[in-house]
């Protein structure tokens, strides 16, 4: 389902132009194709690759970093058919995961990923060494995390990206507890390169359309502008059942259904059956689960510019505009939304007459984000360097809330809202500086120090009105026709005018309280619209040489103050020895820390959610606001963490060897809380104390709300783990194979006691609900004007508990492998034709059977193991 949307019109507004560039470039790239021949020499892969994410002095290769680093090239990149930057590194990077998570508010768009089995926000992201924004998506359970959106950063713009494994927070500050992703865009000044891709899973849905392309120019004597530009458009997909539960059931041959009596009546209605088919506005059953409908368009520029043999100029940005929607849950009769109510007039009214077969809303983000940073580098002579540089970052949601409405309203309810935008920002200023000093080791000791200084907010936008407006039936009684059990003058009014109340049956509609705001999704109201700000200073010195041709030393200090929180001193040691000219060793200790953003603290939501295994309204709080408070949250701390890593080296001829250990303890993890029960019966024991804080910190609609939660400095963790790398070359007269074996093991344990704020359930899926294997093999085989990949990832089993808080029966995930196939023909110097398959063998995780496989759920929705089957492709290459 696509709309006319401001994106597409956008886009097709800009189609001339981009054919017209298209044109150009094919054009050049025919007059220039001995530059492509030299450009693709530069990409070889027995080119020794170096890194500078790191490291303040020279760039080091990856053997003699004193910190694990993965280097991925255009080519890796643009190896791996997805269209999104998350899923491409989830496919090279075993220490690297994201799931697509449907029906999970505004995480179904922007998907926060883990690295090392840490959420987003511990992993540091950088665009040209400098920070890049967070997104202003929240997300809504578990951490919380909050990172910037990878996704808005198009492959066509990348020139390598470094994954630094490693504790980084004394060289680059708050966030780099897990490590540090550094994504380098392309500088050429001339040259290019243009591709069309399209393809579709084996299902017949999912249909994707990427346009990409990266264009160089020349700017004066010794500069550069390189632009680059992607447009995609993803259908939606759906791996669903029909919706049949003990609760409701609309699948006549489903055992279940046969138990369901009491709403059989709803089948046998044909009213209602012929309403069933328009319940969604997507798919063809009630509530399809799968990835959304996606449409983006991203630009990205980098820029160049010598002024002198000492001063160079520099800026980079990006415009990204995308747009994607997904649904919720259904809501089927008697669900506490369609309920029957009594009107003014004394009729009875329910929601069926506007959605005869029942509703699934749809949600829909619009997300703009932009960047701009730029600035000098150059050097006071030749042993002293400097870089000065500014960056602002903006990203933004816009929600729409479809296929809906706002319960408590009655029949003046509209179906459509608006139910508010989120705004993160972010301005920094930068000054590094890196000092050589000759004190007779091997090389000079490299002093790195610089001063940074930062201001960044996080705002929540009102909603229209109607999506958080408190309608009449927010309250039992609204027209006050009742007094006890006697009607009212009011209630004989319409009794006499042919009212079927009933005063005194607790069951009549006029006692029916439902839902306040746009349902699925209440609107931000005035008491919940505010801006949050902070700012913070950083200083930090950072010192490094080979005090030996065998031993390379580094530390850094780093010392940094938020307005928001106390300061936080951390420090890092990290070593490399050469044992032999194949073998080296290397070490790291240090600390780190990570101060909850203003997006954390400020949050508010109330969303469908499944505590128990069941959809209820579900209201999320800042820790540090009054409603929270009142159930017994404390404001948010820092978290802090000491990691380690231990690690060897080794190359034998062709072959390249590493192994690395590491174990990351965190101290005060931000975690949303297990959800707390909220109930008006009286008899509820702590379930209506909640109800009760709830009502008396003001909350409206609080007699809706199901369940509540907020994030919590939580408890400690200790996580650990190994990452081993294997690669060769092997070179014969049928071409050149290169083979890469990478693998990830990693744990996690509480260090504390979690049973405070988690129960017995949620500590369990806390350690056991991701594989603690992964695993990445590929083989690469270049014989004249073919390539063929060959690719498998490998995911361990898992485990997950059901039982609404206290384990009632688990689920074992076994193994799985998936794997891709490419086959890459180069037609002519500029030109080359790619096929392949995604999950080649059409492979699915085992069919989840407990806990959140409901809903018409076949697979468990947060798996990381990709349930969406095999998906095949073509893809248009040209490089000019």
């Amino acid at each position: 389902m696509h709309r006319e949307n401001t994106l597409t019109k956008a886009v097709r507004a800009a189609l001339p132009y981009l054919a017209v560039v298209a044109t150009v470039s094919v054009f050049n790239g025919i007059v220039s194709s001995a530059y492509a021949q030299e450009a693709e020499a530069t990409l070889d892969d027995n080119v020794e690759k170096v890194i500078v994410t790191g490291s303040r002095g020279a760039p080091r290769s990856v053997a003699d970093s004193a910190v694990p680093v993965d280097i991925l090239s255009a080519d890796d990149l643009k190896g791996v058919a997805f269209n999104d930057t998350n899923d491409i590194l989830k496919t090279l990077i075993p220490s690297y995961s994201i799931n697509r998570q449907p029906i999970s508010d505004g995480s179904s768009f922007i998907r926060p990923a883990q690295m090392r089995g840490l959420p987003t926000d511990k992993t540091l992201v950088l665009v040209n060494s400098k920070r890049r924004h967070r997104a202003a998506l929240v997300e809504i359970g578990g951490s919380g995390t909050q990172g910037p959106d990878v996704a808005t950063i198009p492959i066509a713009a990348l020139k390598t990206v470094e994954v630094l494994r490693d504790g980084a927070a004394a060289q680059y500050g708050s966030d780099a507890i897990a490590g540090v992703i550094n994504f380098h865009l392309k500088d050429n000044s001339e040259g290019g390169s243009f591709s069309v891709d399209a393809g579709q899973y084996y299902e017949g849905d999912g249909t994707q359309f990427t346009l990409s392309g990266n264009m160089g120019f020349a700017v004066g004597e010794d500069g550069f502008l390189s632009i680059s530009a992607e447009y995609s458009d993803v259908d939606f997909t759906s791996r669903s059942e029909q919706y049949c539960e003990s609760w409701f059931c609309l699948d006549p041959s489903n055992p279940v259904y046969s138990a369901t009596a009491g709403y059989n009546t709803y089948l046998n209605d044909p009213n209602f059956m012929a309403g069933v088919p328009s319940a969604s506005l997507a798919g063809d059953v009630v509530q399809p689960w799968g990835q959304p409908n996606s449409e983006a368009l991203r630009l990205f520029f980098n820029a160049g510019l010598a002024i002198s043999s000492t001063l160079h100029f520099y800026g980079f940005g990006n415009y990204s505009a995308s747009e994607a929607d997904g649904g919720f849950f259904y809501r089927y009769p008697g669900n506490g939304t369609i309920e029957n109510i009594r009107l003014e007039d004394g009729s009875v009214w329910n929601p069926l007459a506007i959605f005869p077969g029942g509703f699934t809303p749809r949600f829909t983000g619009e997300v703009t984000d932009y960047s701009l940073a730029s600035g000098i580098k150059g050097e006071f002579d030749s042993e002293f360097q400097y870089d000065i540089s500014a960056r602002l970052g903006h990203n933004e949601i816009q929600y729409t809330l479809a296929n809906t409405i706002n319960p408590s309203m009655g029949p003046a309810s509209p179906t459509s809202f608006k139910p508010g935008d989120l705004i993160n920002e972010e301005f920094q200023l930068q000054a590094d500086f890196v000092k050589y000093i000759d004190l007779d080791f091997d090389t000079p000791l490299v002093v790195g120090f610089g001063l940074s200084y930062m201001d960044e907010s996080y705002e929540l936008i009102e909603g229209d009105p109607d999506s958080y407006l408190a309608g009449p039936h927010a309250l039992s009684d609204p027209y006050g026709f009742c007094d006890g059990t006697i009607a009212t003058d009011a209630g004989l009014a319409v009794i006499a005018s042919g009212s079927s109340l009933d005063c005194a049956n607790s069951a009549d509609p006029v006692y029916r309280v439902v839902g306040v705001g746009s349902n699925g999704f209440p609107g931000y109201s005035p008491e919940f619209t505010e801006k949050y700000d902070r700012d913070s200073k950083a200083a930090y010195v950072d010192l490094s040489t080979d005090v030996t041709e065998t031993l390379f030393l580094h530390g850094a200090l780093r010392y940094e103050k938020y307005s928001d929180f106390d300061s936080e001193l951390v420090w890092k040691v990290a070593t490399q020895v050469d044992l032999t000219e194949t073998v080296g060793l290397r070490a790291s200790v240090g600390t780190g820390f990570r101060a909850p953003t203003p997006g954390q603290q400020g949050t508010t939501n109330v969303s469908t959610r499944l505590p128990n295994g069941f959809p209820v309204a579900t209201g999320l709080f800042p820790a540090g606001g009054i409603v929270a408070q009142a159930l017994g949250a404390e404001a948010l701390r820092p978290e802090t963490s000491t990691n380690y890593t231990l690690g060897i080296t080794a190359s034998f001829d062709s072959v390249s060897v590493t192994l690395d250990y590491y174990r990351i303890k965190l101290e005060d993890r931000v975690n949303a809380i297990s959800t707390l029960n909220v109930s008006t019966d009286i008899t509820a024991g702590a379930a209506y104390d909640n109800y009760l804080a709830l009502s008396n910190a003001g909350v409206i609609g609080a007699e809706s709300i199901g369940g509540v939660f907020y994030f919590q400095n939580a408890f400690d963790t200790v996580t650990e783990g190994f990452d081993f790398v294997v690669t060769d070359t092997i070179d014969s007269n049928m071409g050149s194979t290169v083979l890469t074996a990478s693998i990830n093991y990693n744990t996690t344990e509480f260090d504390s006691d979690p049973s405070v704020v988690f129960n017995t359930e949620d500590q369990f899926d806390f350690v056991n609900g991701t594989p603690q294997w992964r695993g990445v093999f590929s083989a690469k085989h270049d014989y004249e004007d073919f390539t063929i990949l060959i690719r498998a990832n490998y995911y361990g089993s898992y485990e997950n508990s059901n039982g609404g808080g206290t384990i009632t029966a688990t689920q074992k995930f076994d193994p799985e492998v998936l794997f891709d196939a490419e086959i890459s023909y180069q037609i002519s110097d500029m030109l080359g034709l790619s096929l392949g398959a995604r999950n080649m063998f059409d492979e699915y995780p085992a069919k989840g059977t407990i806990g959140e496989s409901c809903c018409g759920r076949i697979y468990r929705s947060d798996s990381i193991v990709d349930w969406q089957g095999g998906y095949y492709y073509l893809r248009l290459n040209s490089v000019f």
